[in-house]
């Protein structure tokens, strides 16, 4: 039986989009066949951000998007609204591809989106509620505290080290009060942002600069020079993917990427004594160290937004339907408000959605363009996209235009990986790998010096 702080409303996108006064209006489709210089699938952060570049480099390109909904339908009107810029893969699997200064390399570039998304969207007067603050990932198990001293570790290896600081249990209560904390990693020069704002702003912008964005326009395949849709066909030199989670659904693309499910609520505005009772005044961006992680923000208007992994998998790399969760998410997540904020546990859920990200086989990002088809790519973020887009952005630029710059050299360009096995074996993997982690955080959470070794089989289990 749902409780009376049920969410009010499920799916339709996003609460991001209700805290904007519902949807976009949308723009025409593609009104039968057309040529262009570049085409772009998808009109997310990835193809904005590199219509962007495109249109500042050379504004006399001509540029069309195609998008199967509106600009901003997907994760990047749906995330959790972290602006990171910290690198969220296996370091060690970018070596066979750019050696270890070239990882090093990709990790600054990574650093350096925050401040580059932060700059334009001030030149360009987009706002999106942006607030800069730092990151906190919290401990609040021995289990868990081991994994964060190993990630402080390894960060700090791979050129991180200005940019982390541990907290102790006394420190992270003085920033918020969340039961059970044994320390935290602190994340430097992070932001906070409203992703509907942002994606809207972004859209607006690059329509001014004379990029046509053709909605409701369904790409079904690409070819050499040819993006083919169900409202004509797209002739360009340049045709560039950029359709992260729903990539699936392109032909002959089912493997490619895998659509793992993601999922948030949204609390109403909490009163004043609820957030004396909670802290959080600097806004941090909070997560834990759970196998099963989970990611929140303090809203501009006082509300709590709590995301972690929804429904991980749908059988067949199926997609949700706009946004709608299912109710065992929905528990799970008001769970996890409960559990880390307490004081908020009586609020109503004003908004509960889902999503998908993309996640390649060995859960590590690319960026490229084929030079011999003239088709491109972009994304594999595994949730980190808010950053990582705007550099695959910048990067397919450059790629675009043949440009040798530094962001063309970096390891995860023109990298490619295995894909996905077949259905079933995908989804028995995945399904399993969530079990084990699920299963290791119960374990963890009944004590213990070490991290449970049932979510290392889980990782294996995945390829992670």
């Amino acid at each position: 039986m749902p409780t009376p702080n049920w969410p009010a409303q499920t799916g339709d996108v996003s609460f991001w989009y209700q805290d904007i006064d519902g949807l976009p209006s949308p723009r025409p489709p593609l009104n039968g066949d057309t040529e262009a210089d570049v085409c772009i699938v998808g009109a997310g952060y990835t193809g904005l951000w590199t219509a962007y570049y495109l249109k500042k480099a050379k504004p006399e390109l001509d540029i069309v998007m195609v998008e199967a909904e509106f600009a901003g339908f997907g994760a990047s009107g749906r995330n959790g609204g972290w602006l990171t810029g910290t690198f969220a893969w296996n370091h060690e699997r970018y070596l066979s591809t750019g050696g270890a200064a070239g990882v090093r390399a990709l990790v600054d570039a990574m650093g350096g989106s925050v401040d580059e998304i932060v700059r334009v969207a001030e030149a360009e007067g987009i706002n999106a509620d942006i607030h800069r603050t730092s990151e906190l990932l919290v401990a609040t198990n021995p289990g868990q505290l081991v994994r964060l001293k190993e990630e402080i570790q390894q960060r700090r290896q791979w050129g991180e080290a200005e940019r982390i600081r541990e907290l102790n249990a006394q420190e992270v209560k003085a920033r918020v009060q969340i039961p059970g904390a044994l320390g935290a990693m602190e994340i430097g020069n992070v932001a906070r942002i409203q992703p509907a704002k942002l994606v809207q702003g972004l859209a607006k912008v690059v329509e001014q600069l004379g990029v046509r964005i053709a909605e409701g326009t369904r790409v079904t395949r690409l070819q050499s020079g040819r993006a083919i849709t169900d409202r004509g066909t797209v002739q360009a030199s340049i045709i560039l993917r950029a359709t992260e989670g729903f990539t699936a659904t392109l032909g002959g693309s089912k493997r490619d990427w895998l659509p793992l499910n993601s999922a948030q609520i949204v609390t109403e505005p909490l009163p004043e004594e609820v957030w004396a009772q909670i802290g959080w005044e600097g806004r941090e961006i909070v997560g834990d160290f759970a196998n099963a992680y989970c990611y929140c923000q303090r809203t501009r208007e006082g509300r709590i937004a709590v995301g972690s992994r929804g429904l991980p998998y749908r059988l067949g790399s199926g997609i949700d339907h706009r946004g709608t969760p299912d109710s065992v998410t929905i528990r799970n997540l008001m769970q996890i408000l409960q559990r880390h904020f307490p004081a908020a546990s009586n609020a109503r859920i004003d908004h509960a959605w889902c999503g998908v990200l993309g996640v390649p086989r060995d859960r590590c990002a690319t960026v490229g363009l084929d030079p011999k088809t003239g088709i491109g790519w972009a994304g594999g973020y595994v949730g980190v996209g808010v950053s990582t887009s705007n550099l695959a952005g910048r990067t397919l630029c450059d790629l675009t235009l043949g440009r040798d710059t530094d962001l063309t050299r970096l390891p995860w360009v023109n990298r490619r990986v295995r894909r996905w096995e077949p259905e079933p074996l995908r989804w028995l993997g995945v399904r399993g790998m969530y079990v084990l982690l699920n299963a290791a955080d119960r374990q963890e959470a009944q004590g213990g010096a070490k991290p449970s070794r049932l979510a290392r089989l889980g990782y294996w289990l995945a390829g992670h």
